[in-house]
Parts: structure tokens; sequence; C-alpha cells
């Protein structure tokens, strides 16, 4: 063997160099959402159906949101310092005492409310900063009910202010507290939907992802709501029925006449309104009005304010109730109800505020008009 075979490339030995092929490396396939501004693409650029491409979700935090909304969590930061630090002065210093309860909240007061508006904070940066985790949307969402369930005596004193002639006292800094602690509520559990519709791809305005249509009548569960909402009002009439009214009625003047037949409305008409069609088009009977389209907030502001004032305040009601009578600290007064009664009542008064909340969000499903944002 000479030098040359020895060599690569020489006579006797061949050396063969193999190039193996580069895999091509597949493109990563976008993130498709639907009506989910980013930073790419600014609000309006687009037309409001069409899908934007991204490859990246943006935070919450940096979504132009539309409307009102994109100042929600902002506001909710704002109140709960705010109205933290004036929890914190009447904690330390004289908080309101009004009747009948001698607090403006309702089981939180004290420190306790200092902590729930320090929660509402957390949760409201939470959810501005954090990608899609189910347990802080569940926490947001409990903040924003217990500070709802605070402010339950509200209803009392809409009901006195609507009817003076009631006896129903109203403490001007109470009412304004709980005013306040009411709309802490509204304000986290807006943000806690806009997280919610963003993380799941649906249009931040409507909730509305394209894939279901307007239901062409209410759905049965609906109907189901209403009617289980009249019977709860049934159930209250009855138990009243058995106790008696006493002498109230004979020596009743106009504002409790007017209490009781927005009592009537609100058990009997009101939620089949919701559920039928004289709820969204005047029957023939009506005079001047027949056949012409319910202005929809007519029937689903008193209808929502209700609910949710009912709820809040039978719901809180009846578990301050239930402990009070299984603890043995529940006790009867003069000429009180009997405790059977309560048990009855309160119950009936909940079930009715549930059944005429569902029934009133049906209604608000089938009559909003179309998206501005996205169209459908």
């Amino acid at each position: 063997m000479t030098d040359d075979d020895a060599r690569p490339g020489g006579k006797g030995i061949t050396s063969v160099t193999t190039t193996l092929p580069r895999r091509r490396r597949r493109p990563r396939r976008p993130l498709l959402v639907k009506g989910v501004p980013t930073q790419e693409y600014e609000r309006g650029q687009l037309p409001p159906t069409e899908r934007l491409v991204i490859t990246k979700r943006a935070r919450l935090r940096d979504v132009a949101a539309p409307g009102w909304r994109r100042w929600t969590s902002h506001a909710a930061i704002a109140w709960a310092l705010g109205y933290g630090s004036l929890r914190i002065y009447w904690t330390l210093g004289t908080a309101p005492s009004p009747p009948p309860s001698g607090a403006d909240l309702v089981a939180l007061t004290g420190w306790w409310s200092v902590a729930l508006a320090g929660a509402a904070a957390l949760v409201v940066l939470g959810l501005r900063r954090a990608r899609w985790w189910l347990p802080l949307a569940v926490a947001a969402w409990g903040v924003s009910v217990a500070l709802v369930a605070a402010s339950a005596l509200l209803l009392l004193d809409v009901v006195g202010i609507i009817l003076p002639g009631l006896g129903l006292t109203v403490h001007p800094v109470a009412f304004l507290s709980r005013v306040a602690w009411l709309a802490g509520g509204v304000l986290v559990g807006a943000t806690a939907l806009s997280y919610q519709r963003h993380w799941r791809g649906a249009c931040l305005a409507c909730g509305s992802t394209g894939e279901a249509g307007r239901p062409a009548r209410p759905p049965r569960w609906a109907r189901v709501a209403a009617w289980v909402a009249v019977a709860g009002w049934l159930v209250r009439v009855l138990a009243q029925i058995v106790v008696g009214f006493g002498n109230d009625l004979l020596q009743a003047g106009g504002s409790l006449l007017l209490f009781e037949a927005g009592f009537l409305l609100a058990g009997t008409v009101l939620p089949l309104a919701l559920v039928y069609r004289w709820g969204r088009v005047f029957p023939g009977w009506v005079p001047l009005l027949a056949g012409r389209s319910v202005p929809r907030w007519l029937v689903l502001a008193p209808a929502l304010g209700i609910a949710v004032g009912m709820t809040a305040y039978f719901g809180v009601s009846a578990v301050q109730f239930s402990v009070e009578t299984l603890t043995g600290e529940w006790e009867q007064g003069a000429g009180s109800l009997p405790l059977w009664f309560f048990w009855v009542a309160m119950p009936a008064y909940l079930v009715w505020g549930l059944g005429l909340g569902a029934a009133a969000l049906a209604y608000r499903r089938a009559t909003r008009p179309l998206c501005r944002t996205c169209g459908c």
C-alpha cells in the first residue's frame, strides 16, 4: 500500500461523506381567537365578524375592552382602596349604627369588611395580570357575591324611599355605605365576567362565541323558573293567610296599598311576562299599544332588581335565622309570628327571588339587540 492509497480519496480506500437532509420544522399553528383585540390589531381595524389571528393571548390588562368595561378593573381597585380606608377609619373610630340591625352592613362588619375590601383589590389585580386560572375566577365571583350579600339591607332602604308611608327608617350614611358596597360587588363581578369571557374567546361586550344562535322562544328551564317564582309567591301568601292579616289591611293607607299591589304584580305578572309572548309584544287588548314591542327594560329592570334584592336579603336572613334557631339564640318578641311561619316564608321568598332571576336572565338573552362589537 502506498501513501496515496492510505490518504482519503486514494486508490485503495475510498472515503464517502453523506449529508443527511435537515428535518423541516413544522410551523406552529397560530392560535385563533374570536373577538379578542390584541396589541397587533387595534380595535376597529378589522370587521367585527372576522377572526383575529394571534400567536400569544394577551393578558386582560392589555385588552381594549369595549365601552364601560375598559375602566371597571381600575374603578374596582380605586373603590377597594378608598372605601377600604373608610372602613378602617370607622373600625378604629365610630361606625354608623342605624336601626334595625345596628350596623350598615350584614354580618361583614368591623375588620371583616376591611378584609373583604382588601380581598377585592387582590382578586382584581390577579384578574388583570394572570392567565386563565379557575380558582382565581371562583375567588373573584365569591368576593363579588359576598359584597352584594353584605349590602342586603339596601332592599329595605329602597322600599322605604319609594313608599315612605310604610314607616321604614332610612339612615342616610348607612344607605350611602350600602350603595357603595353594592357598587364594589358590581365592579368586581364585571371584571370577573370580562376575565372569563376573554379566556374562553368570547366577545367581551355580549359574551357570544358565535356558535349558538338566539332562541326563537324561551327555553324550557326559563318557563320552569318563572312558575317556580310564582309558586314561591303563592306559598308566602298561603302562610300569611294561615296566620291572618290582622287589622293592617283594614287600616291601610296609600303606601301599604301600593306595596300590596306591587307585591301581587311582582309575584304573578312579572315572572310570567319574562317567558310569554305578551312580555315582548303588547297584546291586542292593550289600547294604543297593541302589537308594539314592549321596551325590554320595562320588564327586565324591575325583574333583575327585585330578584337580586330578594335573593341577597332573604338569603342572608335565612342563614342567620337558621343559625339562631339551631343555637337557641332566636327569641320570639311580643306579638310576633310563630316560628314555623319564618321557616316557610323565608325559603319561599328565596325561591321566588331565584326563580325570578333565572327567568330574567333568559329574557335578557332573548331580547338582547345585536352586539355592536361582534355583530352577534
